[in-house]
């Protein structure tokens, strides 16, 4: 049986401790066990262990961990430890790499906010169709004034810990894909911030400078993301293993659960049942931990 590692990520819980408790749990399950590895000091460590499969060994060790330390904030990744560093990264844009949903932000700006954010939940929640609720929420706005998807860009706000991974991931030689099904035109707010090797995204319909009430066809589904993370991974000749998909909703779940390592990041309920690696408490610097990096390969800045 090949080896693997469990990642320990927290800020505010003690690691050390927990990373005890999460050794016991494993050789108890009769798991070979290494001594933690400090990625970053009393914040992340990796335990390095083989004769148990991952998924039998994530279950223990939530277990030990909910017993041992009750509502501690940690987040927690179990993988096979060949092809850990990815070579393809695979995001989400709204509530992932940007805390806004768009079409929210357009709603609460021009009266319709209740409508947009009840269909915006029910999609993500995966209750209702993603493409028809996409085109529900873009008629509410027709005739609407491009220079009112200006105003609503200008409130986009990067996730915390956005830039350090994708500066961190292209720096070594990874190559970081957005895949959304949000649209183009905040896509290019985001890039004049964040640097993509390729963008997937859905197009509003504009003409005359105002918004029709329709998005150009064909739409970026939960189908189309996961073709996409597909098609990208063989553009570049990659197995699936060595690819990285995240991301919070329901239409995210195919691309999370085809990817090398999916990772649901604050994600909707319906998400965190179907994903076990998963930032609940972090922020973005988590999946490069979870890959292995250490503070001091973070890239920060430009």
């Amino acid at each position: 049986m090949s080896e693997s590692v469990l990642t320990l990520v927290g800020d505010a819980t003690p690691i050390a401790a927990a990373a005890a408790v999460s050794g016991e749990a494993l050789r108890a399950l009769g798991a070979t066990v290494g001594e933690p590895d400090w990625l970053a000091p009393d914040q992340a460590c990796d335990l390095f262990f083989g004769g148990v499969e991952p998924d039998r060994a994530a279950a223990a060790v939530r277990r030990s961990l909910e017993e041992r330390h009750p509502g501690a904030r940690l987040d927690i990744f179990v993988q096979r430890a060949e092809h850990r560093r990815k070579r393809l990264i695979v995001a989400d844009l709204e509530s992932t790499l940007i805390e806004n949903e768009m079409l929210d932000e357009l709603a609460a700006m021009n009266g319709v906010k209740s409508k947009v954010e009840e269909i915006t939940r029910l999609a993500m929640n995966g209750e209702i169709d993603f493409a028809g609720a996409l085109k529900s929420r873009v008629a509410l706005f027709t005739g609407l004034p491009v220079a009112e998807l200006a105003k609503a860009a200008a409130r986009i706000r990067l996730t915390r810990g956005a830039r350090t991974l994708v500066l961190t991931a292209r720096a070594h030689g990874a190559c970081v894909a957005l895949v959304t099904g949000g649209f183009t035109y905040f896509v290019r707010h985001v890039q004049s911030m964040l640097t993509f090797d390729a963008v997937v995204a859905n197009e509003l319909v504009i003409e005359a400078g105002r918004l029709t009430g329709e998005v150009r066809e064909p739409i970026v589904t939960k189908e189309g993301k996961e073709a996409a993370l597909r098609r990208l991974a063989a553009d570049r000749d990659l197995p699936l293993s060595s690819t990285l998909a995240v991301g919070d909703g329901a239409n995210d779940l195919p691309m999370l659960k085809a990817a090398g390592l999916g990772v649901a990041f604050h994600a909707k309920p319906v998400v965190v049942e179907a994903i076990d690696n998963r930032i609940d408490f972090g922020d973005l610097t988590g999946l490069l931990y979870a890959q292995g990096f250490r503070t001091e390969e973070f890239v920060r800045t430009r």
